[in-house]
């Protein structure tokens, strides 16, 4: 995204980048461990963790 706004806001003086820049000001910032909770992907892949773990339990014997 970052060089998205580059090139779009190339030719605009550093006031007007400044005003139209994406990062500037608040966000919503949301902790990993909250979106894993709800997100297929990051269930998934808390499965697939633990599966590998046990399988090295199993094969081995720790």
């Amino acid at each position: 995204m970052t060089t998205v706004v580059g090139a779009v806001s190339g030719d605009r003086s550093a006031a007007e980048r400044t005003e139209r820049d994406p990062f500037a000001g608040e966000r919503i910032e949301v902790e990993e461990s909250s979106i894993r909770r709800i997100s297929p992907g990051g269930i998934l892949s808390d499965l697939k963790e633990r599966f590998d773990a046990i399988g090295r339990r199993l094969t081995y014997g720790r």
